[in-house]
């Protein structure tokens, strides 16, 4: 099992050289070789400095150029696996942590322990002749040298941690600019499709129709019609709010929609929580059941139901007959995705869109009350 894990290694550090011997040709990559390089001379005049062999050498002695061959490949070789380690740590959901690091550092250290031993033991017993190493005791020369070997690699290892782990924090801070920006974009977007012309416009045809069939009604509409708006005014610059304020907006917009599309729309809500104790993205709600009935086909014959419900205290479900409108363009999901980008900026759990051919059901996750507390993004 042991030997096919490392064999299975092997393979693929095999492929990641090879990636890494393309990619020097480029000019970044050529950058990245000079640096390694220069890190490699450094490390061999350090090396130099500390052996002593009681006389002047030159450079080019067979013992020089043995200790900056393996001062190079053994550079090389620690960089690259500890790069594979620490890109393959980056892939995995928690990134670069601290259990991550110590992963990679014991990755690291795996590969040089029985490298750096056996270019040792090679250079100073089975190539004696070829090396020229003076050392009066060999063992202690052997293990001088591989202990050497493994503090430089290990040195060299933290460093390269701290590089990535800094390229990580700034990767971060770059995306959480970029779904602020995002957040931003989509209550821009979600304040511009409720508030739009068109939107007031239906509403005062509706309005118009009802002064002469019905004052009381249309008494009520015109308040239900200044209570949406009075709430989409109000909480502009807020991107979540509570689920009850939601709720108490979606009870004003059911009543207009049932008043404009009567018996042609069923909206069912089961609030099985405190609604006071959540928090949901501001105008989900409204934004859902109107981009179910833009797309779908209803009428009093074959009313669409709407459901909204929670499942426990995780989840708020917005779920809908399926009956497709034929639209002269594909939809786009403009809505959810709009959504889906503001709950990103609040936690991990995602949105869940299914689809049967019966239902649509859009899984929203509950956020904590906590949430309302978070500063807000300004709009202005």
């Amino acid at each position: 099992m042991t030997i096919g894990v490392l064999v299975a290694v092997d393979i693929r550090l095999i492929v990641y050289f090879y990636g890494m011997s393309v990619q020097i040709i480029s000019k970044k990559g050529l950058l990245k070789f000079g640096f390694r390089l220069l890190v490699v001379t450094i490390i061999f005049f350090g090396v130099k400095l500390t052996i002593d062999h009681g006389e002047e050498e030159d450079l080019l002695n067979p013992a020089s150029i043995f200790y900056f061959s393996t001062a190079f490949f053994l550079v090389m070789l620690t960089w690259e696996v500890h790069d594979w380690a620490v890109k393959r740590q980056l892939k995995r959901p928690k990134g670069l942590d601290l259990a991550g690091s110590i992963n990679t550092l014991a990755i690291g250290l795996l590969f040089l322990f029985p490298v750096a031993a056996i270019i040792y033991y090679l250079g100073l017993y089975e190539l004696e002749e070829l090396c020229q190493i003076p050392a009066e005791d060999k063992a202690l020369q052997f293990r001088i040298d591989w202990m050497r070997a493994i503090i430089l690699g290990f040195a060299i290892m933290l460093f390269n941690l701290l590089y990535y782990s800094g390229k990580q924090k700034k990767d971060l801070e770059i995306r959480m600019n970029e779904l602020q920006n995002e957040v931003l974009t989509s209550k821009y977007k979600s304040l511009k499709n409720q508030i739009s012309p068109h939107f007031l416009f239906n509403s005062l045809n509706t309005l118009t129709s009802l002064m002469y069939e019905d004052r009381d009604l249309a008494s009520d509409f015109v308040t239900r019609l200044a209570s949406t708006y009075r709430y989409i005014l109000d909480n502009k610059e807020e991107d979540i709010v509570s689920l009850e304020k939601e709720l108490n907006f979606l009870d004003s917009f059911i009543f207009m929609m049932n008043v404009r599309h009567t018996d042609s729309i069923i909206i069912e809500t089961n609030i099985g929580i405190d609604a006071a104790e959540y928090a949901i993205p501001t105008l989900s709600l409204q934004m859902l059941v109107e981009n179910t009935m833009k797309h779908n086909y209803f009428s009093k014959e074959k009313p669409m139901r709407i459901q909204v419900y929670t499942v426990g205290k995780i989840a708020l479900v917005v779920e809908n007959t399926l009956r497709k409108r034929k639209l002269k363009e594909e939809s786009t999901q403009v809505g959810i995705k709009n959504i889906q980008k503001r709950y990103a900026f609040h936690t991990n759990q995602e949105v869940a869109v299914e689809e049967n051919g019966n239902t649509f059901k859009v899984t929203m996750p509950l956020l904590a009350r906590d949430a309302l507390k978070r500063p807000v993004l300004s709009v202005s």
